[in-house]
């Protein structure tokens, strides 16, 4: 590896002996951890320290120094610069608390680690029968022309495809031309499939025209998050390093997609190797404020978000691990929908956490995501993680017969009282209060029960690092080889950074922190044997990390504004059970307007 000039030879750098360099090994197995999570949301929340250093004290002494690190290098394989090892340090440091915090847990040892391995492949023939999916009532648009269905959902454009209202073919050509008229100024396009597309959309035409009807999605144009492989197109991961790479087959949800009849219009933005919201071109923006690179469009579904936010096409496919639906979801003013984990394949969906990556669909309404859902889920005999529960949708559930719950704690929010002056955060603190009160007040109203609850006590937090270690094995050849210096993100809290610190995290940590994750999953399970649903904030919930951990599923819509952007709520569900969240989620969509309520476009 190449140095700076002005870093010093490696041979000047302070040299420990070979006993001390043993005797240091122990704290530096327990030293070096990633620095920030890979989306905007969690970013935002600070690593909370087991002792706090009480102000002005002067600041500790780091108790794993450079000289160790160094040392360290030479045994597992990898050589870091000077600057390299001085960004890595801050986090080496920070996250010794989290290693000894976890080791503090009481684990049993009984308890196995949150890895299933499985010796055969998932069997179709095994999966359970489900009902016929049906929407529930639907309010046609009126339009004079297909741009007035830009905005419409996919149930109104299903019913009018399905009676022939309109093709699937100038639906597709309506899209293809907002994707290239506005694409650019979002920074949410990576590649348009234009050709693909149009011919997916006259052979759904000429099925339709025989009486063939596939199904809700048939001849909906959507777009893809570009992690998924779409055979003979570009799959870049947002990254530099793959901004050429064509992958020779598709992946298991464009499999679907396509068999369900949709037009794939557009692979879309994802923040490189789904960190956060930019990528090899740039951030990709939030419509509601195109102009603003800092407000973004959060979260790693970046270009998803924008892009059914922006009225670019009917749907669109995300990937969460930890936020990246729920994040750009809520920033962006849509609905969007995180599946359990293993409930869709992740076949051809690049891997960055085995143990933590799901796929969902984002979108403008909440039976979109219900008919995305049902034409991805279930086995295909290559994901080994995917279950076979039926997903059986009924938009016709009494909420009042469901029991949910809701975090008190988080919507009372910080208190904001006091007699000093009024600050914009005050003013924000106080409108996101008056928001989410008139949401509970709105669900109450639509006939849900709510029941003040509290998440399980665990020290949650420190388990961070699950994602860390495993996003940095599936990045080691990159971090080893150099190529991971090509992202545009160089910074302390960047993937590089991570990368290449996280290769520190002894494999004993990692398994003990898995066994301590089964734990909480426990603790989950005996709250969500009491609850069918919870209500909470989005996307700053506590809820959040601990369900992403857990597998539980999620659902947000769009509950008011702040300061001209949208604000969210959240309903997180049983394993397996996305649709008692889902029919909570629709039943206050039923009863408010914000799902219809779209940026004004004119950003040209």
């Amino acid at each position: 590896m190449k140095k700076n000039k002005t870093e010093k030879p490696r041979s000047q750098k302070t040299r420990v002996g070979r006993r001390t360099f043993v005797k240091l090994l122990p704290a530096l197995g327990a030293g070096l951890a990633a620095t920030k999570l890979p989306l905007d949301t969690l970013a935002q929340t600070p690593t909370p320290t087991l002792v706090p250093s009480p102000s002005p004290s002067p600041t500790p002494a780091p108790r794993i120094t450079k000289e160790m690190m160094h040392e360290a290098e030479k045994l597992i394989g990898i050589e870091l610069s000077d600057a390299q090892e001085a960004m890595a340090l801050g986090g080496v440091n920070r996250n010794l608390d989290s290693y000894e915090t976890v080791r503090k847990i009481d684990i049993p040892l009984d308890t196995e680690p949150a890895i299933a391995f499985h010796p055969v492949r998932a069997r179709k023939e095994l999966y359970a029968a489900k009902t016929k999916f049906r929407f529930g009532k639907v309010e046609m648009p009126q339009f004079k022309s297909v741009e007035d269905l830009a905005f419409a959902t996919v149930p109104q454009l299903a019913e009018l495809i399905r009676t022939r209202r309109i093709t699937s073919t100038e639906l597709t050509k309506m899209y293809l031309e907002r994707l290239k008229k506005y694409g650019t100024k979002l920074l949410c396009v990576v590649t348009l499939t234009e050709d693909l597309a149009l011919k997916q959309a006259a052979a759904a035409d000429a099925e339709i025209k025989r009486g063939k009807y596939r199904g809700p999605l048939h001849g909906i144009p959507w777009g893809a998050k570009d992690l998924f492989a779409t055979k003979g197109i570009k799959t870049t991961w947002g990254a530099e390093p793959y901004r050429d790479q064509v992958i020779d087959y598709d992946s298991t949800v464009v499999e679907r997609l396509t068999e369900a009849g949709a037009v794939l219009v557009a692979k879309l933005s994802m923040g490189a190797l789904a960190q956060g919201a930019r990528w090899f071109a740039g951030v990709t923006r939030n419509p509601w404020q195109p102009d603003e690179a800092q407000t973004g469009s959060s979260g790693s579904s970046a270009g998803p978000a924008a892009a059914t936010a922006g009225g670019l096409v009917g749907f669109s496919i995300g990937t969460e691990t930890l936020g990246s639906i729920v994040s750009p979801s809520s920033r962006c003013g849509v609905t969007g929908l995180r599946p359990t984990y293993g409930r869709v394949s992740r076949y051809g969906a690049m891997g960055l956490s085995w143990t933590m990556d799901k796929i969902g669909p984002i979108c403008r309404g909440v039976e979109d995501c219900a008919a995305a859902l049902n034409a991805i889920y279930g086995p295909d005999g290559k994901d080994i993680t995917v279950g076979d529960a039926p997903f059986n949708w009924n938009p016709d559930t009494n909420i009042s017969t469901l029991r949910i719950g809701y975090l008190k704690t988080e919507f009372d929010g910080p208190n904001t009282g006091g007699t000093g002056p009024t600050t914009p955060q005050r003013q924000q603190a106080e409108q996101r209060r008056t928001l989410y009160k008139t949401a509970l007040e709105v669900l109450e109203k639509a006939g849900a029960k709510l029941t003040p609850i509290e998440l399980p006590k665990f020290s949650v937090a420190p388990l961070r690092y699950i994602l860390s270690a495993e996003a940095a094995a599936a990045f080691d050849d990159i971090t080893r080889d150099g190529r991971v210096n090509q992202l545009s993100g160089q910074s302390p809290g960047d993937w590089p950074n991570t990368f290449r610190t996280s290769r520190f995290i002894p494999a004993v940590e990692y398994l003990r922190a898995q066994r301590a994750r089964t734990l909480l999953m426990r603790e989950m399970e005996k709250l969500m044997s009491q609850w069918d649903v919870f209500v909470s904030p989005a996307p700053g919930s506590a809820s959040l990390l601990v369900s992403n951990l857990t597998g539980n599923p999620a659902v947000v819509v769009p509950c008011g504004f702040v300061n001209d952007l949208p604000l969210a709520i959240m309903f997180t569900g049983g394993l397996y059970d996305e649709v008692s969240p889902l029919r909570v989620a629709l039943a206050f969509e039923r009863a408010t307007q914000w799902h219809t309520m779209h940026p004004k476009v004119d950003w040209t």
